[in-house]
């Protein structure tokens, strides 16, 4: 399971209806996921934290919840058939936990709502999922020109640190058992 979070709404411009772009929070890999526009607008207010006159559904949704004395732990999008998400939103009541199948858009209507961690199963993240190729391709000219700067000296030097740290740990100690064998 991945976290993931919301990165922004938008219309889809092939067939004009709204779009949730979840972003990956360690990496840069984006899931956009169709929506309705009753679903974008929820999501929207609860983004913009706007206060609306009367509750709407997914307000009632999370003011029953919480009446019930549960709490809304998480959203999990867990599966993709035929292009549509499932959903299922995860409570906490009692000490026990319930999992309640969802839309995907409902779901993170309410986790928003509730301050609650949307996470993606890792087969749709390596499925459905976009790479900002202009983030990665930044990220591999970084990198590159780091390695065109790198003398083998520079090994030398980081390896002489690593080496030279006070043995706190059990890699340490493997570290100088494996030199008294190379010093034999």
């Amino acid at each position: 399971m991945r976290k993931m979070i919301v990165d922004k709404l938008g219309i889809d411009l092939m067939t004009h209806d709204p779009v949730v772009i979840l972003k990956d929070v360690e990496s840069e890999r984006y899931l956009p996921i169709l929506i309705g526009p009753y679903e974008a607008t929820a999501i929207a207010l609860a983004l913009e934290k706007t206060p609306v006159p009367r509750p709407m559904t997914h307000d009632l949704m999370s003011s029953v919840i919480e009446s019930l004395k549960a709490k809304l732990i998480r959203i999990i999008i867990h599966d993709i058939h035929d292009n549509t998400f499932y959903a299922k939103i995860v409570l906490e009541s009692n000490g026990n936990t319930v999992e309640i199948d969802a839309r995907p858009s409902d779901s993170i209507a309410l986790a928003l709502r509730a301050n609650a961690p949307i996470f993606v199963a890792e087969r749709i993240i390596l499925e459905e999922t976009i790479i900002d190729k202009q983030a990665e391709d930044k990220n591999y000219k970084e990198f590159k020109k780091y390695l065109e700067k790198l003398k083998p000296s520079d090994f030398i030097k980081n390896f002489k640190e690593f080496r030279d740290k006070p043995p706190d740990n059990k890699e340490k100690d493997d570290l100088d058992d494996e030199e008294e064998g190379y010093n034999k």
